[in-house]
């Protein structure tokens, strides 16, 4: 038979390629005894059961019931395609003597290469290392700045403590002279009294 057979397996796990052989075999098995001595005492039964697997030839499908097993299947035929019969293999292209000026030119373009992959590399490096020494030259700055930041602001805030303590001091010694005063007036007062009094 000529053609190319498709099978078409439905609800199995597992799938078998069957050809036109063994699918008779297959729905032989599944006939009864009694069907098939039938088969030889009614001829007609198994002509149409022939003429089935025999109109499959015609590159048609034709659909086989579904097996007890649980098992169906589609077999189609096709016609033989004309690429099929062509060699697949394509003729490789005719291998050329490699000279030693081709190898040549071959080991400068990969020591080119070589080269212009260091400088990059090179480049990258020294293009981080620019990158971190500006990053640490900022920091330092930055530190640097917040250091006389909080010198200054400390600085402002000690000699706001000693105005706030010389301040406080300079009152504390007008009262105690205040004091010292009144107590001079009041000594004094008594003894003009204790006098006038005497």
């Amino acid at each position: 038979m000529k053609g190319k057979i498709i099978y078409q397996l439905h609800l199995t796990p597992t799938t078998a390629i069957l050809d036109n052989t063994v699918a008779y075999k297959e729905k032989m098995k599944e006939l009864s005894v009694l069907s098939l001595i039938c088969s030889c005492f009614y001829p007609e039964a198994r002509n149409k059961l022939v003429s089935e697997f025999e109109g499959m030839d015609q590159h048609g499908s034709n659909t086989i019931n579904k097996r007890r097993s649980g098992q169906a299947f589609e077999v189609i035929l096709k016609p033989p395609s004309p690429v099929s019969d062509v060699a697949h293999n394509l003729p490789s292209p005719p291998k050329r003597d490699i000279s030693l000026e081709d190898i040549e030119k071959k080991l400068e373009a990969a020591e080119d290469r070589r080269k212009y992959q260091e400088a990059q590399v090179l480049r990258a490096l020294a293009e981080k290392r620019d990158h971190e020494r500006e990053v640490l030259l900022k920091a330092m700055e930055e530190n640097s700045n917040f250091s006389k930041m909080a010198e200054e602001k400390l600085q402002m805030k000690m000699d706001q403590i000693k105005e706030n303590r010389d301040a406080h001091l300079a009152a504390m010694i007008e009262r105690l002279q205040e004091k010292e005063i009144h107590a001079a007036l009041v000594r004094k007062n008594k003894e003009l009294r204790e006098e006038l009094t005497a």
